[in-house]
Formats: structure tokens, sequence, C-alpha cells
């Protein structure tokens, strides 16, 4: 998609377009490929640990609607791009959230016109803030899931403790955290990744299973339970040839 919507700087690359070129998508600009690529260069793997992401929210959202939920806030999913959370559960009513304006405005852009589809600009490090405009958007008195598949990853401890926390005390009994983090397998990022992640976001700070199952602890596992991306796979989900799995952690936690 090279024509921009308004507001949108196709110049700068940005992690959200840079995740759906990984997914094969094409809601991305010429600079987010190359950064893309780059990073592609540095971790070969990355493609296939979005794709092992992705299956997981496929499979999560099911799970949701299987179990009677419908209304699903995304928090960590990027542009609303193929096989995204309204796609899957197009009977749901879906919001997604995400700070920065630019992703905000593009994914307006491609969203289909619907009453059950909305994208809310707010900030997740500011848990009131972001359930007061979730608020004019969801029924907070019946069940509701919060993906919170890459946002921990962009927030200090402290933060993360008061979202998760917030988010799961705001939901009616039967609404559900849902978590899904691909791990970097490698020893840490090299400061050429560093570099390029730096002109696409702020402040990521890439944590390990331990690290984030600590938000969690104490919480009610709900089937699957505790389990690792790859082991979501769905067969109907083509992984590149030859790919390897990633290294991930994953969780289903439920209030009520």
């Amino acid at each position: 998609m090279e024509s921009s919507p308004e507001g949108v700087d196709p110049s700068v690359p940005n992690v959200a377009r840079m995740y759906d070129y990984y997914l094969g998508g094409r809601d991305n600009f010429a600079a987010d490929r190359e950064a893309a690529q780059r990073i592609l260069r540095l971790f070969p793997d990355t493609r296939d640990s979005a794709l092992e992401n992705r299956a997981f929210l496929r499979r999560a959202v099911r799970h949701l609607v299987d179990a009677g939920v419908r209304q699903i806030v995304d928090l960590g999913a990027g542009l609303p791009t193929q096989g995204n959370t309204h796609e899957i559960a197009p009977e749901a009513r879906v919001v997604y959230v995400d700070y920065d304006p630019v992703v905000c405005a593009h994914g307006r852009a491609l969203l289909a016109t619907g009453s059950n589809v909305d994208i809310l600009q707010a900030d997740v490090r500011d848990a009131g803030a972001l359930l007061d405009g979730l608020a004019e958007l969801v029924d907070f008195e019946r069940p509701v899931a919060f993906l919170l598949l890459a946002v921990l990853h962009f927030l200090p401890d402290e933060q993360a403790y008061e979202s998760v926390t917030r988010l799961r005390d705001a939901g009616a009994p039967g609404s559900h955290l849902v978590i899904s983090h691909a791990i970097d397998a490698k020893p840490e990022l090299t400061p050429q990744a560093l570099e390029v992640y730096n002109q696409a976001t702020a402040g990521l700070s890439l944590r390990t299973h331990a690290q984030i199952s600590r938000f969690f602890d104490g919480y009610e596992l709900v089937e699957p339970g505790l389990t690792f991306p790859k082991d979501w796979r769905p067969d109907s989900w083509p992984r590149p040839e030859g790919g390897k799995p990633s290294v991930g952690y994953a969780g289903v936690g439920r209030k009520g």
C-alpha cells in the first residue's frame, strides 16, 4: 500500500507495519519493508515467530467465541490486516487499541465500515485513561476479552503490573486476559537491531518467559492453560518450508 492515508508519514518505519510485512500482508510502505528486511538479516526466524503468534491469536479468539465472549479488545495485534481479530470473529464486537496516531489513522483507512469494529487511540501505560476510552465502546457489565499480544514488552514493570491488574478487575465474570509473547531466543538484541527498532518505536524491552509470567502469578488458567504458541498452531495455518518453532509464552487467564 504505497498511497498513505492522511496523517501517515510513509518514510518513517513502524513496528506494526513491519509485523504486517512479516505476515505477508500488503499494508506497509517501503520504509517498513526495508526495516523489516534488516531485522530478518539479523534474525532470520522472525517471520516464523510472527506466523506462530498469529496462529495463537486465531486459536485463542476462536476459544473465546466458543466460551461465549462477544467483546474483544485487541491491545497488541497492530494493524487490522489479513487474519486479524475481526476477521476471525466477525460476530464479536472488536476494538483495536494503539497509542500511535499513525497506526490508528492507517487502521481506520483499512477497516471496512461496520458498527462492530472500532479503533481507539489510547496509551496502555495509562490504564485509567484506557479504560475510560473503552467504556464508550464496550459494555463492562458483560464479559470482555483483552488480548495482550505484545504490549507488555513496551511497559516498565510497575506499569505492566498495574495494567494487568486494572484490566483484570474491570472485566465482568467470564472475562479473559489473553497473553502471547514471542520471546527472543537469542541472548540480546544486537545494537544493529536496536537501531532499527528505535527508528520505529520507543521503549522496546524484550522479556523472557519467566519475566512475563511474573505479571500473572496467581491467575486462574483455563483451557488450554499455559503452553507455547507452536503448540497452538492449527493445521490450516501454513508455516514457511523448513521453518523452526520459536520459543514463546502463551496463557489464557480468566476472572470469575
